[in-house]
């Protein structure tokens, strides 16, 4: 395992590089870049721009050189000085823009994920303990439902419910006196409710999907020989279920913990814009929009390095979780 893991580390920087050039390349793909932008913006509001004053704009901001000398010099800059340089949009650092909403972000996602796994896998578990009951029935169609709702439609009908019943649709993760006197411990309680929107909206995808499979790795765990030889020697149910179908039943689970990292930092983007939750989410989408390159990039880097690490550290996990797993050959 130590060996594995020594291994895998080792890999991790030349898969980051690549995947950074890839990311970079693709940026670049869009015909354009944030200067014919800007230019198209201010040209709409009146303003008049000359070719000199356009190219004087794109030597102002670097990208006047070919997109491969532009990537060498980001990856340069973040190897040698841990700058990811500067963001057009904000007119600031990449990375004090991300810093803005990180902590958020991590609080919202974080919630989210302990929601889904919290409720998804007892749930699971008793659909497939309790097949074709009443419950299984009702939860299989919740997950159903689940999976086949978009999750801003759901944000929108949500947030006119709590309207309706409220009078607040519980828009945004902050009211505008929260805004103004800051979170405090007193006004903390009104972000736990505004919370619950969130969490549920964008938990009730992996929530719903999350059912199905436990669900049936659960069921495929109960017809396999070491179960019944399990029962046939009289061990209790509960011991074959929690001790050793459970494990099996959570290798898939784990396998997603890579995914689950990549989203903490990103969010839900389109849920995110419809509740207008300050996370990274909406960051990404507008700096993907107004091809703010050097933000856009940075954020899809922080994601693909969580991917990477999470990758890891989901296969650690499935190791630990069945022995069978082995990251050595012996001959």
């Amino acid at each position: 395992m130590l060996k594995y893991t020594i291994k895998r580390i080792f890999l991790f920087i030349p898969t980051v590089l690549i995947i950074s050039f890839v990311i970079f390349f693709i940026i670049q793909l869009p015909e354009g870049d944030f200067v014919s932008s800007y230019v198209a913006r201010m040209q709409a509001e009146g303003e008049v721009f000359t070719a000199q004053d356009v190219a004087d704009l794109r030597t102002q901001y670097g990208i006047d050189q070919p997109w491969l000398v532009q990537y060498f010099n980001w990856m340069e800059k973040i190897i040698t000085k841990g700058d990811f340089g500067y963001s057009f949009a904000y007119a600031r650092p990449v990375w004090s823009v991300i810093m803005d909403r990180l902590v958020l972000t991590i609080i919202v996602s974080l919630t989210i994920l302990i929601f889904t796994y919290l409720v998804s896998i007892p749930i699971g578990l008793y659909s497939a303990l309790h097949q074709y009951s009443v419950g299984d029935y009702f939860f299989t169609a919740l997950g159903f439902l689940g999976m086949a709702t978009p999750n801003f439609l759901l944000a929108i009908i949500l947030m006119y419910v709590s309207f309706k019943w409220t009078g607040d649709p519980l828009l945004g993760l902050f009211s505008t006196e929260m805004l103004q006197e800051g979170v405090h411990l007193y006004n903390f309680g009104e972000f736990l409710q505004r919370m619950i929107i969130p969490t549920i909206v964008i938990g009730t995808a992996g929530t719903a999907g999350i059912i199905r499979t436990v669900r049936g790795q659960m069921l495929d765990e109960q017809t396999k020989q070491y179960t019944l030889t399990a029962r046939a020697k009289g061990l209790p149910e509960y011991v074959i279920v929690y001790k050793y179908c459970l494990r099996a039943v959570l290798n898939p689970v784990a396998s997603g913990l890579a995914k689950a990292l990549s989203n903490i930092f990103s969010g839900s983007t389109i849920s995110a814009i419809v509740m207008n939750l300050s996370i990274q989410g909406p960051v990404l989408y507008a700096a993907l929009k107004s091809q703010d390159m050097y933000l856009a990039g940075t954020i899809l880097l922080v994601q693909a390095v969580l991917v990477v690490i999470g990758t890891l550290l989901s296969d650690l996990a499935l190791a630990w979780l069945d022995p069978r797993i082995r990251f050595d050959r012996k001959g």
